[in-house]
């Protein structure tokens, strides 16, 4: 009998569970994907050649600006340019101002406290002969942007 009611307790927290895994994760509590969605992305750029630059009329270009650009017309959303230096920048995604910052960052850049960062999107060897993997940031814990802006790096790295 008590093995019946272990094994039906078993039964209903699985159940719980994965109804809670079938809700919608990952989640963005600040509902960032659902609103940059067909809307506004708002986009920090900070200058580090060739990665990113910003001309004196303020249009940035480079390959991280590439990247956002194209990533935005998957999700049909315009991008909007705010350029500045990094601290800035990531203190703006960290109060949600901004949705993803630009900037040549690495993946073992000291913002990874204050930021979520993609996973590499380019290998460079540096002047010293080591290998440094550059990555996005995005706002901490909008998991769902992240994940959505992830799956279009992985595609775009095999070619889909």
């Amino acid at each position: 009998m008590r093995s019946c009611r272990r094994a039906l307790a078993v039964a209903a927290l699985l159940a719980v569970l994965g109804s809670g895994c079938a809700s919608g994760f990952p989640k963005d509590p600040e509902g960032t994907l659902d609103r940059v969605r067909g809307g506004e992305l708002r986009a920090g750029v900070s200058e580090s050649p060739p990665w990113t630059e910003v001309a004196d009329s303020g249009r940035p270009s480079g390959v991280e600006v590439e990247l956002v650009e194209e990533f935005a017309d998957r999700i049909d959303a315009e991008v909007v340019w705010y350029p500045g230096a990094e601290s800035h920048l990531i203190r703006s995604l960290e109060g949600g101002d901004l949705d993803v910052v630009v900037a040549g960052l690495t993946e073992t850049s000291p913002w990874a406290k204050h930021a979520a960062l993609t996973r590499p999107h380019t290998e460079i060897e540096t002047w010293d002969g080591r290998t440094e993997k550059l990555v996005l940031a995005t706002r901490l814990g909008e998991n769902g942007f992240l994940a959505e802006l992830e799956t279009f790096l992985v595609e775009r790295e095999e070619g889909r």
